[in-house]
């Protein structure tokens, strides 16, 4: 698969359904860590403006938070704990864990949704918690629904994570 300069994959603009989201959905998680790259924990942990705590760090926690509830939750059915402990969703940071270690976590989960999607059909179905499905009025998803809306989180979080770039150290671009 060619990728840009920067390391990204460049999504195959031929590719069958299943590849063709998986491979956006590899673009996307691409931009995050791309996001990231070059920066130090300090420059990670910096606020998106004075009124939020939006930070890079913040939103790998909460990515890696993402991919283990709609993958290994929703999708293969696991009960497994929070990668974070909190209600923050995976935004909350503490200070000893650096912006590498949160990112070696985010890849681990990364590769655990990418197992849990091999050889599945779109057409399969997870089931939401109770409380996903007395907020959203549905209990089950496909999976083709759950690699949509991965993309759009992930697309959603890039804006934020390209704004938090640029007021760091000025860095813009895809």
């Amino acid at each position: 698969m060619p990728t840009l300069p920067d390391g990204r994959p460049v999504p195959d603009p031929t590719a069958d359904e299943p590849a063709m989201l998986a491979d956006w959905l590899d673009f996307h998680r691409g931009t995050l860590a791309v996001k990231c790259s070059g920066l130090d924990d300090a420059q990670t942990r910096v606020a998106s403006v004075p009124s939020s705590s939006l930070t890079l760090l913040g939103l790998v926690q909460h990515l890696a938070e993402v991919e283990r509830n709609w993958f290994q939750r929703v999708l293969a059915g696991r009960v497994v704990p929070p990668v974070y402990e909190g209600p923050a969703g995976g935004f909350a940071l503490d200070p000893g864990r650096t912006c590498e270690q949160a990112l070696a976590v985010w890849r681990r989960e990364v590769a655990v949704s990418r197992e849990l999607c091999a050889g599945r059909s779109l057409e399969d179905l997870g089931r939401l918690s109770e409380q996903e499905a007395a907020v959203s009025g549905i209990s089950e998803v496909s999976l083709r629904w759950i690699l949509v809306h991965l993309i759009e989180e992930y697309a959603r979080h890039n804006g934020h994570a390209d704004l938090l770039r640029e007021g760091i150290d000025g860095v813009t671009g895809p």
